[in-house]
């Protein structure tokens, strides 16, 4: 009888391993899935960008730091997110993306700051046409950010809760990294309007 109940012991305990690991194989997925979300809108924006740049050449011949600028911040974003993609749960590719991301926007920022200055510039229909699809994929990409941090959240959330931490640390199951605002301060910064 002793034997019974021990032999049960053991396996409500197995069967609460298996779950628990699996739990957190299911939250880690998830968080994954979630960061191939947000790859799919940045490649969308990545590929945008050279044709805005390319129309902005014409009109913008006095300016070309800026768009080098927007092309290496483009170039440095593509990298830092293959590394990322390869392995979202790696804290130092995500914070590798979250600054070329902050480089990459603060260059866009400038480059349609600039395009203000330019009357025929803002009037050209490819341009009115790639800054409303820019747009609307920068939308995209902030709501698959916040989906990811919310995955992120309940997978740390899992791997730092006892008693399933326990089994985190047994299989290396390791805390994810948020992917954080890419602004920066000042873009933080509230707008200032004159009249």
């Amino acid at each position: 009888m002793g034997w019974i109940i021990f032999l049960g012991l053991i396996a409500v305990v197995v069967f609460w391993v298996i779950g628990a690991y699996n739990r957190l194989v299911s939250l880690r997925n998830v968080f994954k899935n979630a960061f191939a979300q947000i790859d799919v809108q940045l490649k969308r924006r990545y590929d945008l960008i050279p044709n805005l740049v390319e129309t902005a050449k014409a009109y913008m011949k006095h300016e070309r730091e800026t768009l080098e600028a927007v092309i290496k911040a483009r170039a440095g974003a593509v990298a830092a997110n293959s590394a990322a993609a390869a392995n979202p749960a790696d804290a130092g590719a995500i914070k590798g993306l979250a600054a070329a991301e902050g480089l990459l926007t603060g260059a866009l920022g400038k480059l349609f700051a600039l395009a203000e200055a330019y009357p025929d510039l803002k009037a050209n229909q490819n341009m009115m046409q790639l800054s409303e699809e820019l747009t609307s994929t920068e939308n995209k990409i902030a709501f698959a950010r916040q989906a990811f941090n919310d995955s992120v959240m309940s997978y740390n959330t899992a791997v730092e809760q006892f008693p399933s931490n326990i089994i985190a640390g047994a299989f290396s199951f390791r805390h994810a990294e948020l992917l954080a605002a890419t602004e920066s301060a000042e873009e933080k910064k509230p707008v200032k309007v004159q009249f």
